[in-house]
C-alpha cells in the first residue's frame, strides 16, 4: 500500500496524527481550510487553536484529566510537549498561553519533513482510493459534512457548545479582588460576591437578552459546556455548587465570600483572564452590562465575547470500530471531537489512537484494542461501544475505567499506577508488532 495518509483537519487530533505517523515514516497530507475559510470561533491561522478554554485541565494524578495527560506523555504527545513548553500559572490545571501555544505547535507541524501543508476546502472524500483521517472538528464544513453524510448516512448529531469571555488585566479594579486558589498550586483572580450581590446578578443574568437559537437547537446543551445563563435558570445551587462556587478560596481575612468569580490568566504576558466557566450565549451589549455588575469588572474590558456554537459529532457506536475506522469503508477513519469524544486532551489523545491504528493498517498488522484500564482505551471503547444507544459527548473521567481491584486497594493512586502498567505492557507489544520505538 502506498504509505501516505491524508489529514483532514489541523486541529488537535490532525495535528497529534499527522506528527505521529510522519515520526514513523508515513508521509502526510494535512489539510486544512481556515486560512481560505473561518468558522465562528475560529481567530488565527494557526494550527490546534484553543477556541473555549486555555486550559488542559488538572494534572493531579488522582483523577482522570491528569492521568490521561500521562498517558499521552507516555505515547509522545506533540500537544502536551508544546503545552509543558507554553505553561503559565493556573493552579493545578495544565494552563497555557493560548496563542503561542498554537504558534509553535504549527511550526513544529509545519516543519516536518514528512508533513505537507495542502490549504483546501475538501468536499469529497475517495474512500476508495486514499487512506483518509477525517479530524474536522466540530465544526466540519457543510461541503464535507454532506460527503461524510454519503459515507455513513444520515445519522448526524449535534450539540450545542460555547466559550467565556476573555477580559484585560488592567481593566479590573483589584481594590475589590483578590488572588486564591482551591489547591495552594497556583492563584486565580477572584471576585467575591455577597448573597444580595449574588442575587442581585443571577436576577440579571437570567433576565437578559440572549441570542436566538432556532427551534430544533433549543434544550440540546451538552452538559459539560452549558451556558452559564442556562445554568442559573436551572438553580442557584447549580452557580454555587459549579463556576461560582467560594470553597477554599479564602479572601486577605482568611474569609469565605458567599460566591466566587474566578478568573485565570490566558497569556504569558498576564494581560488577559478568562472567566472560569463563564461560557454564555448572551447577546455582546448584554455580557458587558450583566458581566460588570460583578465586584472589581465595573469597568471590565471584554477583547473576546463568549459564543455559542453548533457542534456536530457522528454516531460513533455504530459507524466505527475500536481502532477508530469506519466499519464499512476500512480506508477511512475519524479522530477528535467530530467521533463524540469531548475536550482538549480527548481530542488530541484520539488523534494519537487512529494514527497507531492507521500505521497497523498500512503494514496489514493486527493489534488489539488499548486496556480498559488507561484513560484512552476506556474513552474508545465508550464512543465505539455497539451498546450504547445514544452518545453523548464525553470527557475523560474514572467512571468509565476497568477497575476490578480498586476498592480492595489502599493505594489511592490505584488507578494511575494501574494505567501505567498496563499502558507499559501494551506499547511493549506494540513496538514489537509494528517495530515502532514509542
Amino acid at each position: 500500500m502506498n504509505k501516505k495518509v491524508k489529514i483532514i483537519g489541523a486541529g488537535l487530533a490532525g495535528c497529534e496524527a499527522a506528527y505521529f505517523l510522519a515520526n514513523n515514516n508515513i508521509q502526510v497530507e494535512l489539510y486544512e481550510v481556515k486560512t481560505l475559510i473561518k468558522n465562528e470561533v475560529q481567530k488565527t491561522n494557526n494550527f490546534a487553536e484553543l477556541v473555549c478554554s486555555n486550559t488542559f485541565r488538572s494534572q493531579s494524578l488522582l483523577n482522570a484529566a491528569g492521568i490521561l495527560k500521562a498517558e499521552m506523555r507516555r505515547l509522545n504527545s506533540l500537544v502536551i510537549k508544546i503545552a509543558d513548553c507554553c505553561k503559565i500559572d493556573g493552579d493545578d490545571a495544565l494552563a497555557v498561553d493560548r496563542e503561542d501555544f498554537s504558534k509553535r505547535l504549527t511550526d513544529v507541524i509545519k516543519n516536518h519533513p514528512n508533513i505537507t501543508i495542502i490549504e483546501q476546502n475538501v468536499s469529497h472524500i475517495n474512500d476508495e482510493n486514499d487512506l483518509t483521517l477525517i479530524a474536522t472538528g466540530p465544526l466540519t464544513t457543510n461541503e464535507l459534512k454532506e460527503d461524510i453524510q454519503r459515507l455513513i448516512g444520515k445519522q448526524k448529531l449535534f450539540f450545542m457548545d460555547a466559550s467565556a469571555p476573555i477580559i484585560t488585566k488592567d481593566s479590573i479594579d483589584f481594590n475589590k479582588v483578590y488572588y486564591s486558589g482551591r489547591h495552594k498550586l497556583g492563584k486565580y483572580i477572584c471576585c467575591p460576591l455577597n448573597e444580595q450581590e449574588f442575587n442581585e446578578f443571577v436576577d440579571n443574568l437570567i433576565n437578559a437578552e440572549q441570542v436566538q437559537l432556532k427551534e430544533f437547537e433549543k434544550s440540546i446543551f451538552f452538559k459539560g459546556c452549558q451556558p452559564i445563563e442556562q445554568l442559573a435558570k436551572t438553580s442557584k445551587k447549580l452557580l454555587l455548587k459549579g463556576p461560582m462556587s467560594p470553597n477554599n478560596l479564602l479572601d486577605q481575612n482568611n474569609q469565605q465570600p458567599y460566591a466566587v468569580v474566578q478568573l485565570r490568566q490566558d497569556d504569558v504576558k498576564d494581560s488577559l483572564y478568562n472567566m472560569v466557566g463563564f461560557q454564555t450565549n448572551l447577546k455582546w451589549p448584554e455580557q458587558k452590562r450583566v458581566f460588570q455588575t460583578i465586584p472589581g469588572l465595573e469597568k471590565a474590558k471584554i477583547v473576546r465575547y463568549g459564543v455559542m456554537h453548533k457542534n456536530y459529532y457522528i454516531n460513533s457506536p455504530k459507524i466505527l470500530n475500536f481502532k477508530l475506522q469506519v466499519m464499512r469503508k476500512k480506508n477511512v477513519f475519524f479522530a477528535g471531537q467530530i467521533t463524540g469524544v469531548e475536550g482538549y486532551i480527548e481530542s488530541a489523545s484520539s488523534g494519537i489512537w487512529a494514527a497507531i491504528n492507521i500505521l497497523a493498517f498500512i503494514n496489514n498488522k493486527k493489534i488489539k484494542p488499548l486496556p480498559n484500564t488507561t484513560i484512552l482505551g476506556a474513552l474508545t471503547n465508550y464512543i465505539t461501544n455497539s451498546k450504547i444507544y445514544s452518545l453523548k459527548p464525553m470527557k475523560c473521567n474514572l467512571g468509565i475505567l476497568e477497575q476490578e481491584n480498586k476498592y480492595q486497594s489502599d493505594d489511592k493512586f490505584y488507578s494511575f499506577n494501574n494505567s501505567k502498567n498496563s499502558l507499559e505492557e501494551y506499547i511493549k507489544q506494540l513496538n514489537q508488532i509494528l517495530g515502532t520505538s514509542i
